[in-house]
């Protein structure tokens, strides 16, 4: 049976268990899971928060993590600006990256969700509004989402995976782990 690990990954963690080629030791997964024999099933950047899967399973790893596969991620995205009509619109029609067209996405506008604080907090200025919104894609670019907001004029300042397909944050705290069967 397959093994799968849900992980928060806090804000400043590496997505792999050892940090090669750096002069300051970073924070890895290797500082929090202590579970053997399982790698992640695709990456989240340093700089961004929330759920990671990890397993055992090549094809199960191979299913989360292949673009070709298209399997839905939601994140929950803070950015700097107030989310339009226009704006969102874009985002759902797909965006124009260096790299091509997005596909569309599922973009909506929400409350602020009730979530851990950040450390270190984001930058706050007081002369800009920050808004947040709910950002579903199906495929898995470098700083995708990132690039997303900013293409429609609204930075990101904060960006938190809150579900992979049926997997969801859903009462793991911060730097937690939860194993579960598949």
């Amino acid at each position: 049976m397959a093994r799968l690990l849900l992980f928060n990954k806090p804000f400043g963690v590496l997505s792999q268990f050892t940090d090669r080629g750096s002069p300051t030791t970073r924070a890895t997964l290797s500082d929090f899971i202590t579970a053997k024999g399982v790698y992640p099933a695709g990456r989240l950047d340093r700089d961004s928060e929330g759920l990671l899967l990890l397993t055992d399973d090549g094809r199960l790893q191979a299913r989360i993590s292949e673009p070709r596969f298209k399997l839905p991620k939601t994140y929950l995205v803070q950015v700097e600006g107030t989310p339009d009509d226009a704006a969102l619109t874009q985002l759902r029609q797909g965006v124009a990256l260096n790299d091509g067209m997005t596909l569309p996405a599922e973009a909506l506008r929400i409350d602020a969700p009730d979530l851990w604080l950040r450390d270190p907090p984001i930058r706050v200025r007081k002369s800009v509004p920050d808004a947040w919104i709910s950002l579903t894609i199906r495929e898995g670019r470098n700083r995708q989402v990132r690039r997303m907001t900013a293409a429609v004029g609204l930075p990101t300042l904060r960006l938190v995976r809150w579900s992979i397909g049926d997997w969801t944050l859903e009462g793991l705290a911060p730097g937690t782990f939860m194993e579960i069967a598949v």
